[in-house]
């Protein structure tokens, strides 16, 4: 059985009750992406230092690949905040649990997402990076639905726009489950 297959078949243990999981999209398909954004990003920072925040932990295995993929000079660290917990929906109160351990006053920053999908978190991040004299911020996410925004925000780099799923894999999870997944699906 390939690899695709067998994991198009998983059946998640979830709050005591069997969910299947429905892929949304390959390993190779968001390598390809991830490459593509990287060349992207090398283009429009070259004479820059680029410093880029990862937001965790959802993000953590795109923004690997991404850094790996940028051909200029690059920092990073690594921010977690918290809108979630263990819902499937954001509860729109937003909370800072790691701020960065590196000063980024007059840097160009780039916030890293996994997802974005009310804003109301990267809205909170954004108006937080802003207040510590950055010299530029924007904006980069794996996956966005842009449709479910309450609050407008900046998206400079969009991998995949994708439907209102709820999705598992590639660092995204359900109650801390299913981030080690290397493609993404849908929790049904």
């Amino acid at each position: 059985m390939s690899h695709m297959t067998s994991q198009a078949n998983l059946r998640a243990q979830s709050n005591g009750s069997d969910r299947s999981l429905r892929l949304i999209l390959t390993e190779k398909e968001i390598q390809k992406t991830v490459r593509k954004l990287g060349k992207r990003i090398s283009k429009d920072y070259e004479g820059k230092e680029l410093f880029c925040v990862g937001v965790l932990k959802g993000a953590l295995m795109f923004m690997t690949d991404l850094v790996r993929n940028i051909s200029i000079p690059v920092a990073y660290d690594l921010m977690a905040v918290s809108s979630y917990g263990a819902a499937t929906k954001s509860s729109g109160v937003v909370r800072i649990i790691k701020d960065l351990d590196i000063p980024i006053e007059s840097k160009h920053v780039l916030v890293i997402e996994d997802i974005i999908d009310s804003g109301l978190t990267l809205n909170y991040l954004i108006t937080n990076l802003r207040t510590r004299n950055i010299a530029s911020l924007k904006v980069c996410t794996l996956l966005d639905r842009p449709y479910r925004r309450e609050v407008d925000v900046p998206v400079d780099y969009n991998g995949f726009v994708i439907s209102d799923d709820f999705v598992v894999g590639y660092g995204l999870d359900f109650d801390q489950k299913h981030r080690n997944l290397k493609d993404i699906f849908a929790l049904e």
